[in-house]
């Protein structure tokens, strides 16, 4: 006699299982390890930038500068209030410290605009978050990496901006350098890279590279094929 599959209690079909939760289909913005990845390279960018301008605003000169505001505000030029100094080579012709001031926003553009620049800085750290929650996966940590150092860039400049009434600069790359063959740049100057920065500056161009990146390696929408023409 056939055995009866459905009468043995064993071999009985048991209820379907509830398919669990995708993880990775779980917004940015309810992933606490996501957060904890943006907030540590956020933070970190910061400390490193501010700790950086706190040491060289106390080295570099002869002694300790220590930029008021008032005084920022007052002089004709932000820089006037800081006293002359050597730069400190730390490479040859690739790297050295020197202390200057800076009133406009990443490389001294837009000079005199600091309210503008505060402005747009606040929108831009909000851009920023909502790119982060709505834009990244839950597990792009470079992606999060990437828009915690943007974030620290724009606190750290945006903090000198209404603490000081401008941006504490000391990084000089390529000092001295001039472009080959008797070339200038249209708007002055023959120097390969004649600005300024800090570290807020780079942690904001390392930022907005791997984001670049990660747009140019998302994938294309699938395309929809087009019926053929009826004859």
């Amino acid at each position: 006699m056939p055995h009866d599959a459905s009468a043995d209690p064993h071999t009985a079909a048991s209820p379907a299982k509830q398919p669990t939760p995708d993880l990775a289909r779980r917004p940015t913005w309810r992933s606490p390890a996501a957060w904890a990845w943006l907030l540590v390279f956020a933070m970190l960018g910061l400390v490193t930038d501010l700790a950086s301008k706190y040491i060289s605003f106390a080295k570099i000169a002869d002694a300790p500068v220590e930029v008021r505001r008032a005084e920022v505000i007052a002089a004709d030029r932000p820089g006037d209030v800081l006293p002359p100094h050597d730069p400190i080579t730390v490479l040859p012709h690739l790297l050295e410290f020197e202390l200057v001031l800076n009133p406009g926003a990443v490389f001294g553009i837009g000079a005199g605009k600091r309210w503008f620049f505060v402005g747009f800085t606040a929108v831009a750290l909000i851009f920023g978050l909502l790119l982060f929650a709505r834009w990244t996966g839950p597990k792009q940590r470079a992606a999060h990496a990437a828009i915690g150092l943007i974030i620290a860039g724009g606190l750290g400049n945006l903090y000198d901006r209404v603490q000081y009434a401008c941006v504490r600069d000391f990084i000089h790359p390529l000092p001295g350098v001039r472009l080959p063959f008797g070339w200038s740049w249209p708007w002055g100057g023959d120097e390969v890279w004649p600005y300024v920065s800090n570290l807020a500056d780079l942690w904001l161009i390392i930022g907005v590279v791997i984001l670049m990146g990660y747009s140019l390696k998302a994938p294309k929408p699938p395309t929809t094929p087009q019926p053929a023409a009826s004859k």
